[in-house]
């Protein structure tokens, strides 16, 4: 009998509203600003907010926190649909902050007739010089007592046009003394004369993150609005717009955000990467970006995986970027076909095997539920195998090939080594073997037994590809939190590509949506940079932990 897993904080909540008649249908939303692609720390609120509807009924919003026009795109909400979608996840309402822009400027009115709110002009040094500090009060406006009448005239002229960028500011009119500094008449209007992306030039007055992301909650009957913890202190600002506004009272809760060794999340950092060209990109493997990582070969499942085992908690952790590694190569290794690649290639010859070509029946996935099938893979006498599967000298325990050694070659035949080749530099180019012709794999009648088998491609048949071994951007746990400029710590070796890798001819007909696992090499995906002519491959992951962590 499974072990029933226990409810997270956040499901309790819900449960509890839910059998208690609070609510009759559960509505969440997820709400992205369109100004960046999203990472695995969206991954995990886009897992909770929809899975948690999936869970108990009702439905989830998509809605693009929109009120910043000078930092929004179009590319950044076609790109985020595609993620949601791509995880596996539908919304019931594609909705924007932009869409209530006329129902939140008549809750600014509202705020200001009922004497909640007051135009300033201040300047940003001197609004902060009066904010106080953590333990001493803030001083009141010296424009915080104008007449109800005046600031609607001005607030009116605001959304006009009649003033520059940074004139006025709309605040509410909270409390200065609160030892909540979001408390002290936090600014919810400000002027910015820009191109919107949906609205045009309609406005250009737009509401602060802090006014649009509660109300548009309250408008929409959101129930739960599920957030991280930076905004905890946020909850009380929340609570209070709701409160005077007299509004649908949605409710907010937060869990602990998604903090993942050897990588950045902010946005603005990952912003910094693609503009300063460190990566190739919103959508380089090496990035933390769903589109990065779907560009790296990770699936949705093992994304969706990787979100359920860190769980939805209320203190701040790290988790080890190890985890999702492993929920990926979890995943492959029940569903990635097993295929023969060369990444650095010599030449093994076959001095007595004289059949010319010979067609050899390989598994395609021994640890596929249905069996995985099999393939037909083409052999002759001219191979190539891994340079680092010979040795000519070999070391204590080595059990693939060397001068008088035999291994077996996947699939085919066990092989002995009875010469080498070498150039004038003294590089071993060519490996010279005999086969055991009653050793062939499945029908072995020879009787000898050997401990080492390597992978090999035939070389008349073979196909070139470019390969691309992709590790940690950073060489640090916590780039983050390291002193000095994060990108100081970016990995050197984060990209190495190998652009003559031999393949085996079955993989010329590789898709972008086929995971692949080279035999004792890794997991491997097909490049959006491929083309008919030249195929390239992303390493995923290799087949085992192999990164070294810094001293």
């Amino acid at each position: 009998m499974s072990e029933e897993k226990s409810l997270n904080f956040i499901e309790e909540i819900i449960e509890n509203d839910l059998n208690s008649g609070k609510y009759e249908t559960l509505v969440t939303r997820f709400p992205p600003e369109p100004n960046g692609y999203l990472h695995i720390g969206h991954a995990k609120a886009i897992c909770l907010n929809f899975g948690l509807t999936q869970k108990y009924g009702g439905y989830t919003n998509l809605r693009f926190d929109d009120t910043n026009p000078v930092t929004e795109k179009t590319e950044y909400v076609n790109s985020q649909q595609e993620d949601i979608r791509w995880l596996g996840f539908n919304w019931k309402n594609e909705l924007y902050a932009s869409d209530y822009f006329d129902e939140l400027y008549g809750f600014a009115v509202k705020l200001i007739e009922k004497g909640l709110a007051y135009v300033d002009e201040s300047s940003a040094d001197e609004i902060a010089a009066l904010k106080g500090t953590p333990t001493e009060p803030g001083q009141d406006s010296p424009h915080r007592n104008r007449s109800i009448e005046e600031n609607l005239d001005i607030f009116t002229k605001m959304k006009n046009g009649e003033f520059a960028d940074g004139a006025y500011i709309l605040r509410a009119k909270i409390d200065m003394a609160s030892p909540n500094m979001l408390m002290r008449d936090p600014i919810i209007y400000r002027i910015k004369h820009a191109e919107h992306h949906r609205t045009g030039n309609k406005w250009c007055i737009y509401p602060m993150y802090d006014f649009a992301h509660g109300q548009s909650d309250s408008i929409e009957n959101i129930t739960h609005s599920i957030c991280t913890l930076e905004y905890v202190s946020h909850r009380e600002l929340y609570d209070w717009f709701i409160e005077k506004l007299e509004i649908f009272p949605s409710k907010q809760y937060e869990f602990a955000r998604l903090n993942l060794t050897s990588t950045v999340m902010s946005k603005r950092k990952l912003l910094q990467l693609v503009n300063e060209n460190l990566v190739n990109g919103w959508d380089d493997p090496r990035m933390p970006t769903i589109s990065g990582l779907r560009r790296r070969g990770f699936t949705p499942k093992s994304i969706r995986e990787f979100c359920e085992r860190i769980g939805i908690a209320k203190r701040e952790n790290l988790i080890e970027l190890s985890l999702l590694e492993f929920c990926i190569r979890e995943d492959l290794n029940k569903t990635a076909n097993r295929v023969m690649a060369v990444l650095d290639p010599i030449k093994l010859v076959i001095t007595n095997y004289e059949k010319g070509t010979e067609d050899l029946i390989g598994e395609n996935n021994p640890e596929a539920e249905d069996g995985g099938g099999t393939r037909v893979i083409p052999f002759s006498n001219e191979l190539w195998i891994e340079r680092e599967d010979f040795m000519e000298v070999p070391a204590k325990k080595w059990f693939r090939l060397a001068p008088g050694a035999m291994v077996r070659l996947k699939f085919a035949y066990i092989v002995k080594c009875e010469d080498f080749v070498k150039d004038e530099n003294g590089n071993v180019t060519e490996i010279h073997c005999t086969y055991i012709p009653e050793s062939k794999s499945g029908s072995d009648t020879s009787g000898i037994n050997v401990k080492g088998t390597i992978h090999w491609v035939s070389a008349p048949h073979a196909k070139t590809a470019e390969i691309r071994l992709y590790d940690r951007l950073f060489t640090s746990e916590t780039p983050d939190a390291e002193e000095g400029d994060f990108k100081d710590y970016l990995n050197p070796e984060s990209l190495t590509v190998l652009p003559n890798a031999y393949i085996e001819p079955a993989l010329a007909d590789a898709d972008l949506d086929g995971r692949y696992q080279f035999i004792r090499k890794g997991y491997f995906c097909l490049d959006k940079d491929s083309t008919a002519d030249k195929l390239v491959f992303n390493r995923t992951v290799t087949l085992k932990d192999t990164f070294k962590k810094p001293n």
